[in-house]
């Protein structure tokens, strides 16, 4: 994929090309440090360019990089030839003296071409394309990541589901409840508990069941859909339902079937080659808590400044009657902020024999960070460095919203991808960007979207980001894509109102042909498709808590069930989705193409979806549907909401 000019008004268009190692890298903007990247500029001599410069600056909003030099250094560019055409230009970019003292760094550029008098800056589109402008510009930027930097190739290989505990499956095994719990026997038809409005206060201690013996008897049906990772949501002891407020990190659930379950699962998913991951929730405890104690319970209460985890807690008097006297997470109250900068707070957590040590040494293949932004940076590379102490190949995702390349959290720039802290991210931008190209089918927007990132993050990185469509926080993806605008303009509607609202049979059979479409891109765009308990299933609703309904055991959708089981197959026995490259090859008005290839193999998977009113040719004549299993005869067409899925034969070019 070559930069090039997004021309206007019959510009010409000078075109980009980056190479490292001998390679077209033209399509990154993330290398490790010590990469020497060869850019060659050809500029139309139409243009009457006579001069082309680098212009590139640190970034020192990362506390790693506060003090460092932030100038503007300029790198010209040398004239190389001409063919009285294009006249070529070249430098050398040397990512280890860009970095100078340090292990790594984020970068800013652009590329100013000067002919006159005049100037003209190459203003980034997606950081790769751009247009050439006279002001007003937007930079490229680079990572410079440190060199021994790699992801265990399994989490890209993989195919995840998450699963929401309490909703899941019942099993046979020994569970308990504590006190004031209400058991909800009736899992067909059973609505979750509600307040009356989002951000009410709301007790969550209406449970209906799930627990981790009834996982171990589902695994049959996760292997039938080619899951090999699990990621569960918290599974410490808790007052609630959805255990995102703690009491004792060191306890598994009573409710889920405590450590007795949780070892059960843990061997017989590994003896089935499938990993664990668990979600860590390290920000924030509940109030109701050993370690807060808010009702005396553990006799070591925080208020009392004797206490070891008083000074866990922020407490401050509070600025009006009613208010919280502590630091609470988003102010709700039952769900107190941790002050994760404290060393003891800390490694409690990250150190020896700490909270992640000792899940590590049961078994588990690595964790899902919850509010990663809201933990420092110390914190995220203890944390990373002490589970791979304990096993090299494990695993730490964070969950981000937004492009983690480069995101600024609470006024500090995250480093997320620099060597030291997060393995992965949840794909939360890819998410916008499916939902959107299936409402309104724009396929350049799609495509500027995955260029961006694809871009933006480090190989290993990239392919090994967990793509997700829906999760325990929004909405579920077949009520969105059957009626986007409904969604929209209920999303903050009173709880009984989001309760009542479902698809009509028009708007479901909308959704689930879409459905079946940007899950296609799920399971085949760069990373690895996660699967959200029930989206398989054809399960609909609202936002928390009406997208955590019991699953439908004995009302699955079978044909979105075998949709998804045909894509698990797909995707476990095709190889060239682990690890290989991506390159999109047409992004025309609602038509949407791309290929998955690996350099040392020859072949690849050609994948096209089609929003577009008409029909649209697909050029792959003689390839192997890999969805159906028939061989393509002739160049067929995909109509609107279609998608096709072809192995074929060839080099890329």
């Amino acid at each position: 994929m070559l930069a090039k000019f997004m021309q206007t008004a019959n510009a010409p268009a000078p075109r980009i090309e980056k190479r490292c190692g001998g390679e077209d890298v033209s399509a990154l903007g993330a290398f490790p440090r010590g990469s020497v990247i060869e850019i060659t500029a050809r500029i139309p001599r139409s243009l009457g360019v006579t001069s082309a410069e680098l212009c590139i600056r640190r970034d020192i909003l990362a506390p790693s990089d506060e003090g460092k030099d932030d100038s503007v250094q300029r790198f010209g560019f040398e004239f190389i030839s001409t063919d009285y055409v294009n006249d070529e230009y070249k430098l050398s970019l040397d990512t280890a003296a860009l970095c100078g003292g340090s292990e790594s760094g984020l970068f800013y550029y652009t590329y100013i071409f000067r002919r006159g008098r005049e100037e003209l800056v190459a203003s980034a589109k997606d950081n790769v394309d751009f247009e050439l402008v006279a002001k007003n510009w937007n930079e490229f930027r680079l990572t410079v990541y440190r060199p021994e930097y790699r992801v265990p190739s399994w989490l890209g290989g993989g195919v995840m589901y998450h699963i929401f505990l309490d909703r899941f499956a019942k099993g046979e095994g020994k569970v308990s409840y504590r006190d004031g719990s209400i058991l909800d026997p009736n899992w067909e038809n059973g609505v979750p508990q509600y307040a009356e409005y989002r951000g009410a206060e709301v007790k969550n201690n209406h449970f209906f069941g799930g627990n981790l013996w009834g996982i171990i008897e589902k695994l049959d049906y996760l292997e039938s859909l080619g899951v090999n990772i699990l990621y569960l949501s918290p599974i410490f002891d808790a007052v609630s339902n959805h255990k995102y407020d703690t009491s004792d990190y060191l306890k598994i659930a009573d409710e889920f079937g405590g450590e007795e379950a949780f070892e059960a699962l843990v061997k017989a998913a590994h003896a089935r080659g499938m990993k664990i991951i668990l979600d860590g929730v390290f920000n924030h405890t509940g109030s109701d808590s050993r370690y807060f104690d808010e009702y005396g319970r553990y006799g070591c209460a925080a208020r009392d400044e004797r206490s070891p985890y008083h000074e866990w807690y922020d407490f401050h008097a509070p600025e009006k009657e009613g208010a919280p006297d502590y630091t609470a997470w988003w102010g709700i109250r039952i769900l107190p902020r941790l002050n994760t900068h404290l060393d003891s707070c800390r490694e409690f957590f990250t150190g020896k024999d700490g909270v992640a040590e000792h899940y590590m040494r049961e078994g588990i293949d690595g964790w899902r960070l919850d509010v990663a932004d809201e933990l420092p940076d110390r914190f995220l590379e203890e944390l990373r460095e002490r589970i791979h102490s304990v096993n090299p190949e494990s695993v730490l995702i964070g969950e981000v919203w937004e492009n983690a390349a480069d995101k600024i959290a609470y006024g500090k720039r995250r480093s997320y991808f620099r060597g030291a802290q997060l393995d992965s991210v949840m794909n939360y931008p890819t998410r916008k960007a499916l939902l959107d190209y299936a409402e309104f089918g724009d396929a350049s927007a799609l495509a500027a979207a995955l260029t961006d990132l694809y871009s933006s993050y480090p190989r290993p990185v990239s392919a090994s980001l967990m793509n997700l469509i829906g999760t325990h926080d929004t909405e579920r993806v077949l009520t969105i894509l059957g009626n986007p605008v409904k969604v929209r303009e209920n999303s903050y509607a009173y709880n009984a109102v989001q309760e009542k609202l479902h698809l009509t049979a028009e708007e479901r059979a909308r959704g689930t042909k879409l459905l079946c479409m940007i899950s296609a891109l799920q399971f085949t765009l760069f990373g690895f498709p996660c699967v959200y308990y029930g989206d398989e299933a054809g399960m609909e609703g609202m936002s928390d808590p009406f997208c955590r309904y019991p699953f439908p055991w004995h009302k699955i959708d079978t044909e979105i069930n075998e949709h998804y089981k045909k894509l698990g197959t797909l995707r476990r026995g095709e190889k060239i989705f682990a690890g290989g490259e991506f390159k999109i090859t047409r992004a025309e008005g609602g038509y949407f193409e791309f290929i998955r290839y690996k350099k040392e193999e020859k072949g690849y998977v050609l994948v096209a979806v089609n929003m577009a009113d008409e029909p649209i040719k697909v050029y792959a004549a003689g390839g192997a549907n890999l969805y159906t299993g028939k061989r393509v005869v002739g160049h067929p067409s995909i109509s609107k909401g279609e998608f096709i899925i072809v192995k074929m034969k060839g080099e890329v070019k």
